[in-house]
């Protein structure tokens, strides 16, 4: 493999569910871009790398093989080889690491989760302050037993795919990850447990009792926060730039997303999806494994 210090890798991903990173697809897309690619298969059918030994632009790169695997449920992940394993990894929860969204869940318990959902969706796409949509939202839940939560966790919340194996994966080889979200403690603090986390920073919800206030305890963490939380870290285990990862789907995420070595899209809003580093559409959160170079056989098992 090359070892060129100005090298890129493109990295192509498919769902495990539908291995389509065939040798004839690795082929097709080793051929659009030149002679002059080394092909590794990271697990057969699901992912592989092309490195190319020549100097080239990434963001054409991608385009390229973009314009030549469209149709393909495939996901593209270009970047320098030499800086691609990272060492300290950030996520998003809701809609990121789970595949729901926690206050909409618990709106659903009071009937509100349409006009909950609506105001969650426009502050994801960035049409609305995260800020100010968290306390409208909280607000409407008020007198919200507290206990729903461990039912919401138990019966309602699914682990997206790939998710504990990735952040098992990254602490087996000695780094770092936190779960940051715009979401609440009493959700984090479980299911960052249950899928690895080293630890997890978020909102805290204020109790009257046993229920809830309808209040959030300021100052609300969003995504100032967690680009905060990213530089902090970051710090803490002097590390550079480029050894870090960031995932998340909403705009509470772009500052995070920015700042990262590798800053993810995952599913996400479109707006997000352009600007980030990386996006995944198709593949589960294993992707963002192959694309630090691991093979199926080095992926920790969930």
């Amino acid at each position: 493999m090359a070892s060129s210090q100005n090298s890129l890798v493109a990295t192509l991903v498919a769902n495990p569910s539908q291995p389509v990173v065939t040798d004839d697809l690795v082929a097709k897309a080793a051929d659009v871009l030149g002679h002059e690619t080394q092909r590794t298969i990271l697990a057969r059918g699901i992912a592989a790398d092309l490195v190319l030994t020549s100097p080239a632009d990434a963001k054409a790169v991608e385009i390229t093989l973009r314009s030549a695997l469209e149709g393909q449920p495939v996901d593209i992940v270009v970047q320098p080889l030499a800086t691609r394993r990272k060492r300290l990894f950030l996520a998003d929860m809701d809609s990121t690491m789970i595949a729901q969204e926690c206050i909409d869940e618990l709106a659903d318990y009071v009937g509100l989760k349409a006009e909950v959902s609506e105001i969650t969706e426009r502050a994801m796409r960035g049409e609305i302050a995260f800020e100010p949509a968290l306390r409208e939202r909280v607000a409407l839940l008020k007198n919200l037993p507290v206990n729903v939560v461990d039912e919401i966790i138990e019966k309602r919340i699914t682990l997206t795919p790939g998710g504990s194996a990735l952040v098992q994966t990254i602490r087996k080889n000695g780094g770092y990850a936190c779960l940051v979200s715009g979401g609440f403690t009493l959700f984090t603090g479980p299911i960052g447990a249950k899928i690895g986390f080293d630890e997890h920073r978020s909102n805290h919800l204020i109790l009257d009792g046993e229920k809830l206030a309808g209040l959030v305890e300021e100052p609300i963490l969003g995504r100032e926060a967690k680009l905060a939380t990213l530089i902090e870290l970051r710090e803490r285990f002097n590390l550079a730039h480029h050894d870090t990862m960031a995932v998340g789907d909403g705009a509470n995420d772009l500052a995070m997303l920015g700042e990262a070595g590798l800053g993810v899209a995952f599913r996400a809003k479109p707006a997000v999806a352009a600007a980030a580093h990386a996006r995944i559409d198709h593949a589960d959160l294993t992707a963002l494994l192959y694309a630090q170079g691991y093979r199926e056989e080095e992926i920790a098992a969930a």
